[in-house]
């Protein structure tokens, strides 16, 4: 397992391995591979300690290894070496699995999904030392501390220059010393590096005694220090970190502190002394990084486990759980919390805590915050404001300023609060106001108001009192005033709001005036029944008038004709007025192009007529006429389109891409129409229309289930069964009762027998035997109105 291997087997083995060795050393590989097999096999950490150390494994490798795998050199899963790593992923990783396997349930209880903790239940400051962003490393880009004491591993930079020039390197031996030429062993062991520098400089003077010469004593290459981190941390053990390495730092690398860790009192020990105790609330809150000493070799951080966990809840800023000292106090704990929230009640909190069996609660007054100790499990509440007002007044209606206002010596009365909004609007109700009153009990009063008699002076003020709330009604709140509607040939059509005063000829106007279509003659004026003081049902429901206007004014009926709240005006449609309607013919005409019907019922020979007739070259037989669909056509059509996606189904309605098309075929013998005008083949146009004359083709098209679909030459008087001999006949599959002829002009024909007539450019289609419910009817159904030419074509390549 990954994590446990990097965890396990680099923090506490190779760390922790400072033993001599009996045989022949490992390859970093071999190394790795081994601690592998051997977690594999089950076996324990102090077990591959034991085995390592008998293999050789030396010290150096052992730190070299860890320093590869901290920096992300080495695979975890392969042992290999790699290029990118997140190093703090995996000691957060190796932190999370430990804390995992210690809250794994007993085996005979039922596992249970861990719940996700909220931020009021997490424990302030406890993830400082599992944030990547913050890891605490010591910086060693900087002058060495004058108080930094040396110790074996230190190198020594001795700069000469002057009279002689030297340059003399030397690291600290095992024993604390450096053997410099010409004076011999010169113990550092222990001094700090000021002391060190002057000692030296005192010492060389002695070989380097020309006043010319200057000495100068610097720290190059700093050693590695050995420190243990133990108790309540994520993974203790032993850890070689930098020389210049804080107690932050060590905490950092053990993964932060355990749920049971304090992070109040944490113990640096020296030589059997405790030589600081670090609080990490104070470098939070305050900054204060005066106790995060620099460790020593040998030095032994203690995270003990904590005194006391509180949780504030509430209106306060940073309501979450909290580490307590045993001596602070409810003040303290608010501090931490960062004080009240701005709608919290400031001058108690409520304290439970449990005693023995039982909870009790506290309410601590504001003066006992800093009195009242708190203790471990306390639960400390800090309530809302009550969403009431003190002093509040409030003024609603028609006055100029609405809006709450402050109940004062100077705003006590309804005289002065109208003064204060800046008294009336014009349409205000003066004559009664309501003023709601909360009672003691906060039950509710309603009280009225003279607003006319106070404003005047004849009628006593009335004293206000808090929360009161004062609602001065417009005449429109209290009077029903209705809008006017207007329809029909005006410009804006629609509801107006009702004036006093208001006429036909007012309302017309306000609409936009009448349209070119509006009829002068007939205006109509629909006005609702009411009797307000009538006691017996009536029959009538509304009361009609007609009217005729010119440029705008009542010419026949009442002049001046005054409307009243939801009247209705209708401007009808002028029968005498009707727009130009455009059809379109092109192809083989002598005339081709637009052309306005001169009737509603001009048929199809009259404009073929108006067009000039025929070319030469035009074919009717092949004439086709293709229509724009009014609403109630497209309505049908979506209406079949939808009845044969239930019969045929979905997908076999949507190979056939039939759309909701606007524009559709009708079938039409133009070749009868002109023989014979006015008969039944000589259909009445309509707006829209379109109508195309191709020129004569002469081929016949054979396709479907046929041996060979092909296009032939027409030949007169040639039936259905020669031109199926021309595609080779019938294929195996073909529905011989159920071919078909789709003609020129749109028109599809059902081949009942094998000699139905063929004219030129027509297509016969042979369906292949697929069987498909009604496929026949609905296709009869969708041929009045659907794109026929697209359907057809879509169902013949289907069938193939």
């Amino acid at each position: 397992m990954r994590i446990f291997f990097i965890s396990v087997a680099v923090a506490l083995l190779f760390m922790g391995n400072t033993g001599a060795y009996a045989q022949a050393g490992m390859t970093d590989s071999q190394v790795i591979q081994y601690v592998q097999d051997g977690l594999k096999q089950g076996k324990s950490k102090q077990q591959l300690m034991m085995e390592l150390s008998a293999k050789g494994v030396t010290t150096e490798q052992a730190l070299r290894l860890k320093q590869m795998y901290e920096n992300g050199e080495i695979s975890a899963d392969s042992g290999q070496t790699k290029t990118v790593t997140d190093t703090s992923r995996i000691r957060e990783e190796a932190a999370t699995e430990k804390k995992a396997e210690e809250a794994k349930p007993q085996e005979s209880a039922p596992a249970q999904a861990p719940a996700e903790n909220s931020m009021a239940d997490q424990v302030f400051g406890r993830n400082i030392f599992t944030n990547s962003n913050l890891s605490f490393e010591p910086n060693t880009n900087v002058a060495t501390p004058e108080n930094y004491r040396l110790g074996p591993g230190d190198e020594i930079i001795i700069d000469i220059w002057g009279a002689s020039e030297d340059i003399i390197r030397k690291e600290i031996s095992p024993d604390g010393s450096i053997n410099v030429p010409g004076l011999g062993i010169i113990s550092l062991n222990g001094m700090n590096i000021a002391d060190a520098k002057e000692y030296l400089k005192s010492e060389l003077s002695r070989i380097y005694a020309d006043e010319g010469n200057k000495i100068q004593v610097t720290l190059g290459k700093t050693r590695s220090i050995k420190i243990n981190v133990m108790g309540e941390v994520m993974v203790p053990g032993t850890y070689t970190l930098s020389a210049f390495a804080s107690v932050f730092h060590a905490l950092y690398s053990a993964g932060g502190v355990t749920d049971l860790g304090s992070l109040r009192n944490i113990m640096v020990t020296r030589n059997g002394k405790t030589v600081a105790k670090v609080d990490v609330y104070e470098y939070i809150l305050q900054g204060k990084t005066s106790d995060d000493i620099n460790l020593q070799e040998g030095d032994v951080v203690i995270v003990p486990t904590y005194e006391a966990i509180v949780k504030v809840e509430g209106k306060v800023k940073r309501p979450m759980k909290y580490e307590m000292k045993a001596d602070e106090t409810v003040s303290t704990l608010l501090k931490y919390a960062g004080f009240f929230a701005p709608n919290a009640y400031k001058n108690s909190v409520r304290v439970i805590r449990q005693e023995g069996r039982e909870y009790s609660v506290a309410t601590v007054e504001r003066d006992k915050f800093g009195a009242f100790k708190v203790m471990d499990g306390d639960v400390v509440s800090a309530d809302s404001t009550i969403n009431r007002f003190s002093n509040k007044l409030e003024i609603k209606g028609a006055v100029y300023r609405p809006g709450v206002y402050e109940f004062c010596e100077d705003i006590n009365t309804v005289g002065k609060l109208l003064k204060q909004a800046d008294g009336l609007l014009g349409d205000a109700f003066t004559n009664r106001a309501v003023l709601y009153r909360q009672r003691e009990n906060l039950t509710s009063e309603v009280l009225s108001v003279d607003v006319k008699g106070i404003i005047d002076g004849t009628a006593q003020d009335v004293e206000l009192r808090k929360n009161d709330v004062l609602y001065v009604p417009s005449i429109y709140d209290i009077k029903s005033i209705g809008n006017v509607y207007i329809s029909g040939e005006v410009v804006k059509p629609g509801t107006y709001p009702y004036a006093d005063n208001m006429t036909l000829e007012d309302i017309v106007i306000t609409a936009g005036g009448l349209k070119d279509a509006a009829s002068l003659v007939r205006v109509d004026v629909s006005r609702r029944m009411k009797d307000n003081k009538g006691t017996h049902a009536i029959d009538t429901v509304g009361q009609n008038f007609s009217f005729g206007l010119k440029d705008g004014f009542i010419v026949d009926g009442e002049p001046g004709f005054v409307l009243e709240p939801y009247d209705q005006v209708f401007v009808r449609r002028s029968p005498g007025y009707s727009e130009q309607k455009n059809v379109t013919v092109d192809g083989e005409v002598l005339y081709a192009g637009e052309y306005s019907l001169n009737y509603k019922n001009e048929r199809l020979s009259s404009l073929i007529e108006r067009a000039g007739g025929l070319t030469a070259f035009g074919y009717a037989k092949g004439a086709k006429l293709t229509r724009v669909a009014n609403d109630h056509e497209i309505e049908r059509m979506r209406s079949v389109i939808k009845m044969m996606k239930r019969e045929l189904g979905e997908s076999l309605v949507n190979s056939l891409m039939m759309e909701l098309d606007s524009v559709f075929t009708v079938g039409i013998d133009l070749e009868k129409a002109m023989k014979n005008p006015g008969g039944d083949d000589d259909i009445v146009l309509r707006e829209g229309d379109v109508i195309s004359v191709p020129e004569k083709t002469s081929t016949v098209k054979i396709n479907g289930a046929v041996m060979m679909p092909n296009t032939v030459t027409y030949l007169e008087g040639k039936k259905v069964s020669y031109y199926l001999d021309q595609a080779g006949g019938y294929s195996q599959n073909a529905k011989k009762t159920k071919k078909f002829i789709i003609y020129m002009n749109g028109e599809v024909t059902k081949v009942k027998s094998r000699s139905k007539k063929v004219e030129p450019g027509c297509e016969i289609v042979v369906p292949n035997k697929v069987k498909q419910n009604r496929i026949g009817e609905v296709i009869g159904y969708a041929t009045s109105f659907a794109s026929l030419a697209t359907m057809i074509a879509s169902l013949a390549n289907l069938l193939k």
